[in-house]
């Protein structure tokens, strides 16, 4: 993924400057994401796919207070 220039920054970023939260950044096969305090440092890149499992376990809380397997 090349640096994406379509980044976003959530609508729940805190207040002043509104640095204290991750963008997003995305094209048709990856899903990249970034700390707003340091936009200049390498992002992690996710699969679509990937990512969106991810957002719906965030939305699920019963399956993220499942134990995992010792």
């Amino acid at each position: 993924m090349t640096t994406p220039d379509n980044w976003r920054k959530s609508s729940y970023s805190g207040g002043g400057d509104g640095n204290n939260c991750v963008e997003i950044a995305n094209s048709p096969t990856r899903i990249a994401v970034r700390d707003s305090k340091t936009p200049t440092r390498t992002p992690l890149t996710f699969h679509t796919a990937t990512f969106t499992v991810f957002i719906q376990a965030l939305a699920t809380p019963e399956i993220i207070t499942t134990p995992l397997p010792q």
